[in-house]
């Protein structure tokens, strides 16, 4: 999710800074390279020795370390970050950064970035609620940091109030929200339903369904992560709830179904990857209903539709989790409801449905189309839905764009793709032709993050060919055969 990215994690003084290593592994795990800094006093707490066990990456501790390659250049570090996260921040961090003052390998890369900045802050209650810090805050604020915490509970004082730092996951969670602001999605907002509805009996029983709500969060955190305005409304999960968007946490079909009706009064899209209930009890008995020798029948009546009776100029795709028939049925109620897109998956196969990490579908569009997809992650099939969501939102790209190069890109004989012409190339691994001065290339498409599709095999031989070829110079790509010719020209070496 991270991959291709720089992150800089400042680590201050601090009895929370033994929970940046969590967050340094996780910002790792998710493919970012990460590069720590630790003021003097945080390395009290923690030893630079288990960010750099985590990280695989130096510690810079101090400006003048000469073991750092960061070392001589101070402002190598802040031109390097595409985000810098200070994970615990002190008052006096958050103060001297405030000030402006760069007397810290951490300041000054801070003063010299360009690149955004999360901040997290964990200190004493009283030193939190200090207006002298609240006026810190506030600077920094309007200079564009985004502040993630401080959280309520108990501090290292053994007193409770506000001044914990945050959990990683939410400080992960506002991390990719602030690196997606430019994703394909931005300036779009994106409603998303997840997990069962419990529907009343009593007051102590239920009606309710397997759905973990693990698919919907999964497009909840994509669609952030691509840029939008999040909604997240969600049935009763075991979930933690993501950063960065809004939530709105629901039981039953009929509050499903006001919520999404408010939510998507200014919504460009509505995935509803919840599993609302089809039936409902006529009545709902007053006391729990006590157990008897008699059978209990319970009168039932159908749920409201929600996606089928929520009205507006927005997107609409559905989820349909069979057990039978699965694409004619799937088709069938891409119809009924008239949705833009069908998200089918056969819930009785291995890997595949409720309470998995993966799953495998089939998404239906409107036009007639059908893409199977291989079991992949839900957070993997969550980009694959949006890809689409994007492709029906945004105007449709021409068949002729531009690549200007980087040395990079000629040193390693590769192409990248953006996003915004992602759907002129097939799937991942797809052979493709490009023709060429150089005759006819074999090719074939493979992700590059962040920027969606790199072009590579057979490239290596043609930019050889062409010496002249230069950082800053531009080819053109026009569609001869969409998704599977085109013509591949030098504009300027």
């Amino acid at each position: 999710m991270l991959s291709g990215k720089t992150a800089v994690l400042g680590v201050t003084g601090g009895i929370a800074a033994y929970k940046a290593a969590d967050l340094a592994s996780k910002l790792t795990q998710a493919g970012a390279t990460v590069n720590v800094i630790m003021t003097e006093s945080a390395t009290e707490f923690v030893a630079p020795l288990t960010f750099r066990a985590i990280t695989h990456r130096p510690v810079v501790t101090s400006m003048f370390e000469l073991t750092s390659e960061f070392s001589v250049e101070h402002v190598a570090l802040a031109e390097a970050a595409d985000i810098v996260v200070i994970a615990p921040a002190t008052a006096n961090t958050i103060a001297r950064i405030a000030a402006g003052i760069a007397d810290d390998m951490l300041t000054t890369t801070v003063l010299a970035t360009e690149a955004p900045v999360v901040v997290a802050p964990a200190m004493n209650v009283n030193m939190w609620q200090n207006p002298v810090t609240q006026e810190n805050v506030a600077r920094l604020k309007e200079r564009g940091f985004v502040f993630v915490g401080p959280g309520y509970g108990r501090l290292a004082s053994g007193r409770m109030g506000m001044g914990r730092l945050v959990e990683v996951t939410e400080i992960m969670g506002t991390v990719q929200q602030v690196l997606g602001r430019k994703g394909d999605l931005a300036g779009k907002r994106i409603v998303v339903t997840a997990g069962g509805t419990r529907e009343a009996i009593d007051p102590v029983r239920y009606i309710g369904n397997r759905s973990s709500g693990k698919m919907g969060y999964a497009i909840a955190e994509a669609s952030r992560d691509r840029g939008a305005a999040v909604t997240l409304i969600t049935a009763p999960t075991s979930l933690p709830a993501p950063a960065g968007m809004e939530t709105v946490s629901i039981e039953s079909v009929v509050e499903l179904k006001a919520a999404v009706a408010e939510a998507t009064k200014q919504a460009d899209a509505l995935v509803m990857a919840a599993a609302p209930a089809d039936y409902v009890a006529r009545s709902v008995a007053a006391q729990k209903i006590k157990k008897g020798s008699a059978a209990l029948t319970i009168d039932l009546v159908k749920a409201p539709d929600v996606i089928s009776e929520v009205t507006g100029s927005f997107l609409k795709v559905g989820f349909s989790a069979e057990t039978e028939n699965l694409l004619d049925n799937a088709r069938e109620k891409l119809t009924r409801k008239s949705l833009d897109l069908m998200v089918a998956n056969d819930v009785t196969a291995a890997d595949s449905g409720f309470g998995t990490d993966t799953n495998k579908v089939t998404i239906l569009d409107r036009d007639g189309g059908t893409e199977d997809l291989p079991l992949m992650t839900k957070r993997e099939v969550a980009d694959r839905v949006l890809d689409r969501v994007v492709a029906l939102l945004l105007p449709t790209p021409p068949n002729t764009f531009e690549v200007r190069l980087t040395g990079r890109m000629i040193g390693a004989g590769c192409i990248p793709i953006r996003k915004r012409y992602r759907q002129l190339f097939p799937e991942f691994k797809s052979p493709l032709t490009l023709v060429t001065d150089a005759g006819k290339i074999k090719s074939t498409a493979g992700r590059s993050f962040p920027d969606a599709l790199e072009l590579r095999k057979g490239l290596y031989k043609w930019f050889k060919a062409h010496p002249e070829l230069k950082a800053g110079g531009t080819v053109r790509f026009t569609v001869i055969e969409p998704m599977r010719q085109y013509r591949l020209e030098i504009l300027e070496a």
